[in-house]
C-alpha cells in the first residue's frame, strides 16, 4: 500500500503523467534540453558567478610643440580638412599603446599578470595561467584594454578594464604617461640623428668654405691684385681720362693751324703729346683686353667666379649653423605633448559584465540553434522514413 487514499491519489496520478510527459518530451528534444542546461548555466555564470570588471576611459590627443612644423603648410590637410600629421601621430601612438613593449611596462609597473590572474575573480574572466607565455598574455591584454581613434574629433579614446576601480585607473593613466615618453623619444631620436648628420655637414661645409677662400687668396697674390674689379675700373677710368685728353690736345692742334705752319715749334709739340696720349690710351686699352688671356677682363671674370663660389660656400655654412642650432635646441626638448581632454576615470560601479544582456543574447542564441539543429534532424527523419 501506498499510504494513499482518497482525494490525493489523484493528485499523486497526475503529477507522474506529468513528470512522464516532460521525460518524453526530454528525450524527444534532447538538443532542446541541452540548449536549456546551457542556458541554465549561463544564467548561473552572468548572474552569481561572473567577476566585476570595472572600466576606466580617457580622452587625449597629441600636439607638437615645435613652432616651425606646425606652421608648416600641409595641402592634404587643407582639402581634406583633417590635420594629417596629428593623424599619424594619433595613429603612432595607439600602435605603442597596444604593443608588447607597453605591456611589458604596465606588468612591471602595475603588476598586470598578477592582478589578471588572481584566483579571487571567476576562472572565465581571469587569465588562467600566471605564468603564460607573453603571446597569451599580450591577447588577454588586448581584450582588456582598447584605443580607438575617433577620425572626426581627432581624439585618441583609452579604455581599460581590470577587476578593481583603482587598478582600471592606473591602467589607463600609466598607458597616457608611458605614450607620452614614447612619443618624445621619437621625436628627440630623430632630432639628435639630424643634430649629428648636420655636425657632420657643417665640418664638411667648413673645409670646403676655407678652401674656396685660399683659392681666392692664392688668386690674388698670383696676379699681385687685391681686387681685380677695382683695378679694371681705375684702368677704364684713365682710359676714359685720357681720351678726353687726347680730344683737347686734337682740338687745340686743329686751332694751331690756322694761323700757324705744320712744322712750327708750338704745333710739332703739340703732335708730340698727341702721340704720347694715343700710346698710353693702347697701353691701358691692352691692360683691359687682350688675346693673350692676362688681360683684366679674363681676370676680372676668374675672380668673380672663385669670389661667387667662396661666397656660396660661406652662406652654405652659415645656413648649417643655423639648422645645426635649431637641431640641438629640439633634441633638448619635449616635441610633442599629449593632451589630455578627459583623464584616466576612476569607475564607481562595474560596467562588464553586462549581465542580464549577456544571458538574454545568449539565450536567444542557443534557441535559435536548437532550432535550427532540431529541424535538420526532423528533415534527415522525413528523408530516412
Amino acid at each position: 500500500m501506498n499510504g494513499l487514499t482518497g482525494p490525493a491519489k489523484p493528485f499523486k496520478l497526475l503529477a507522474n503523467q506529468q513528470f512522464r510527459g516532460l521525460g518524453l518530451f526530454l528525450a524527444k528534444y534532447k538538443v532542446f534540453t541541452l540548449a536549456f542546461i546551457c542556458c541554465l548555466g549561463a544564467a548561473i555564470y552572468w548572474g552569481l558567478l561572473a567577476s566585476h570588471r570595472y572600466v576606466s576611459t580617457a580622452h587625449v590627443i597629441v600636439q607638437r610643440t615645435d613652432f616651425a612644423s606646425s606652421q608648416a603648410m600641409d595641402f592634404g590637410s587643407i582639402l581634406s580638412g583633417v590635420n594629417s600629421g596629428g593623424r599619424t601621430d594619433q595613429l603612432q601612438l595607439r600602435e605603442y599603446l597596444l604593443s608588447l613593449d607597453m605591456l611589458r611596462l604596465l606588468d612591471k609597473q602595475l603588476q598586470l599578470r598578477k592582478h589578471y590572474s588572481d584566483a579571487n575573480n571567476d576562472i572565465i574572466s581571469r587569465m588562467w595561467d600566471s605564468q603564460a607565455e607573453q603571446e597569451s598574455f599580450h591577447k588577454y591584454f588586448l581584450s582588456r584594454v582598447s584605443v580607438e581613434y575617433d577620425d572626426y574629433a581627432g581624439v585618441l579614446m583609452i579604455k581599460a578594464v581590470a577587476f578593481e576601480p583603482k587598478m582600471a585607473q592606473a591602467i589607463a593613466a600609466a598607458m597616457i604617461a608611458n605614450g607620452e615618453v614614447f612619443m618624445n623619444q621619437i621625436g628627440q631620436n630623430l632630432a639628435r640623428d639630424q643634430v649629428g648628420f648636420l655636425e657632420k655637414q657643417v665640418v664638411l661645409l667648413n673645409s670646403r668654405m676655407l678652401a674656396e677662400e685660399s683659392k681666392l687668396i692664392a688668386f690674388q697674390n698670383k696676379n699681385k691684385l687685391v681686387s681685380p674689379q677695382y683695378s679694371a675700373e681705375t684702368a677704364a677710368g684713365i682710359v676714359t681720362t685720357l681720351e678726353a685728353r687726347l680730344v683737347e690736345l686734337k682740338t687745340k692742334k686743329t686751332a694751331m693751324l690756322a694761323y700757324l705752319n705744320a712744322d712750327a715749334p708750338t704745333v710739332v709739340e703739340t703732335d708730340a703729346q698727341i702721340s704720347a696720349v694715343e700710346q698710353q690710351i693702347n697701353s691701358e686699352k691692352a691692360k683691359l683686353t687682350s688675346t693673350a688671356g692676362t688681360a683684366l677682363n679674363k681676370t676680372v671674370l676668374d675672380y668673380k667666379l672663385l669670389e661667387g663660389q667662396a661666397k656660396l660656400a660661406e652662406q652654405v655654412y652659415r645656413t648649417a649653423l643655423v639648422a645645426l642650432e635649431k637641431g640641438r635646441i629640439e633634441a633638448a626638448r619635449n616635441i610633442k605633448k599629449i593632451t589630455v581632454f578627459q583623464s584616466a576615470s576612476l569607475p564607481e560601479y562595474p560596467l562588464e559584465p553586462r549581465r542580464i544582456y549577456n544571458t538574454i543574447v545568449f539565450i536567444l542564441i542557443a534557441l535559435m540553434v536548437a532550432g535550427i539543429v532540431q529541424l535538420i534532424v526532423a528533415i534527415i527523419r522525413d528523408h530516412k522514413d
